[in-house]
């Protein structure tokens, strides 16, 4: 309630939930309602577990030596009622910091009943003289521990079903039997929960009493916005580095979250299993590491990533596809490409839609070509592009580069507009990184190109 009377955020470092998933949590709190993430991989569900320990109070007062946080004036363990039986008002008490009162279990088959309930430890029983039916002899899992604080599980349905009955039974009706004789446990805990829908049915699922306990079922989801999509981008990826300064291109950073978007509407890849957040992610983290290692190798004071550059991240886009059987014919190479040129054009249209490009688009036509090595100094590259009519001119005209841009910044804008082409296949791309005219039947050919003049920034220019 603080929180939301001073306009803080709820959750740190969560972008795109604010009018969705947020409001929704906030509701489920504030009705005191065990709840449920459910959606697909990298949507930020195991981040907003672990922060809503920070909405708890900083510290606590329990007694001293309690292992389930006994309250002080309302002990539920035998233990606690034992201390102040004894001490009265003069029991010793104990504060605990809100970050000892979150408790996580990543469910997986081998968990069992006395992990997350407890279970008898004969040790107890022998040191202390007690009959192993006295509760004191109790050794308490996880959920007991959880006590007056949260109690997180995720992928809750790989747990087994009778682990499930368990944690139901000891919420809902307080009592749990250890080793055949009955205690009453009546926990103060919150009980939240992640799940992907994927799960449901591919590795186990939440039994119905169970998922009726539970009181708000929240869909968490991708980002809907592309300025959304990058601004957790830039907040998750390690870009800034110890070497050479990186500067990255806002151009070089839509078309990768746009890879990741286009990727999420196509049939070829399988949308029940998704396509993450980390890939951007870890995208945008090998692009970056293929332009520190060009600008290591020219001894640049500065990395620049390229649209190439994306090219050459390829097993960062592969490996976060999961595809259908029409996928699989065409392969993760192939289709990881073709999302890179798909992302590039989408990416001039909003920038540069409408622009005339067809003095560059004829050079191409009349023979021209430009070989551009993959690890080619950002100067050789402009000299390359200079000699493309129009081009330099376009990326100035519209905006894709600002007037005191550097080469590097320039470089970006240029190869934008060429993929962009390449996507509309009116320029082909050859795999070695080269741009010539499209051959007879359009395509990404790799034909060599007849007449006209061939730029290659190691050679200077080549007269055909």
């Amino acid at each position: 309630m603080e929180r939301l009377r001073s306009g803080e955020p709820i959750f740190e470092g969560v972008h795109g939930y604010e009018d969705t998933v947020v409001p929704q949590i906030v509701n489920a709190l504030l009705a005191r309602h065990d709840f449920i993430l459910l959606g697909l991989r990298g949507q930020a569900k195991s981040r907003i577990l672990r922060q809503i320990a920070n909405l708890l109070d900083d510290e606590v007062p329990i007694l001293a030596g309690s292992e389930i946080n006994d309250d002080p004036f309302h002990p539920i363990s035998k233990q606690g009622r034992v201390i102040v039986e004894e001490h009265g008002d003069d029991a010793p008490i104990e504060w605990v910091h809100r970050d000892q009162r979150f408790v996580e279990k990543l469910a997986t088959p081998d968990v069992t009943i006395a992990d997350i309930i407890g279970d008898v430890d004969p040790i107890k029983a022998a040191r202390g003289g007690h009959i192993l039916a006295d509760e004191l002899t109790i050794h308490f899992g996880l959920l007991p521990r959880a006590n007056r604080g949260i109690f997180a599980i995720n992928e809750i349905p790989d747990l087994s079903g009778k682990i499930q009955v368990g944690l139901f039974n000891v919420l809902q009706e307080g009592d749990v039997q250890v080793k055949g004789y009955p205690i009453r446990l009546p926990l103060d805990v919150l009980m939240v929960f992640t799940a992907n829908p994927e799960d449901y049915t591919a590795r186990g699922k939440i039994i119905t009493p169970l998922k009726d306990r539970i009181g708000s079922e929240i869909r968490t989801h991708y980002p809907t916005e592309i300025d959304t999509g990058i601004q957790v981008t830039r907040q998750e990826a390690w870009v800034q580095r110890e070497g050479p300064e990186v500067i990255v291109p806002e151009v070089v950073e839509q078309v990768i979250e746009r890879i990741a978007f286009r990727a999420r509407d196509d049939k070829r890849i399988d949308q029940r299993s998704g396509v993450s957040q980390r890939m951007p992610i870890t995208v945008l983290e090998s692009v970056v590491s293929n332009a520190e290692r060009r600008a290591v190798l020219l001894n640049e004071e500065q990395a620049v990533p390229r649209v190439s550059d994306i090219y050459a991240s390829l097993p960062a886009i592969t490996g976060k596809m999961e595809l259908e059987y029409e996928g699989e014919l065409h392969g993760h190479d192939k289709i990881a490409r073709e999302l890179i040129a798909s992302a590039s054009h989408a990416t001039f249209e909003e920038r540069a839609g409408g622009a005339d490009v067809e003095e560059i688009v004829e050079y191409f036509e009349e023979g021209g070509a430009l070989q551009l090595g993959t690890d080619a100094s950002a100067s050789a590259c402009i000299q390359g592009f200079e000699l493309v009519p129009g081009l330099m001119d376009l990326i100035e005209q519209t905006g894709l580069a600002s007037p005191d841009a550097t080469d590097g910044e320039r470089v970006a804008a240029c190869e934008l507009v060429l993929e962009a082409l390449v996507a509309e296949r009116r320029v082909s791309r050859s795999s070695g990184g080269g741009y010539r005219r499209t051959p007879h039947g359009g395509g990404q050919g790799e034909g060599p190109a007849s007449g006209g003049g061939a730029f290659d920034p190691f050679g200077g220019l080549e007269l055909g």
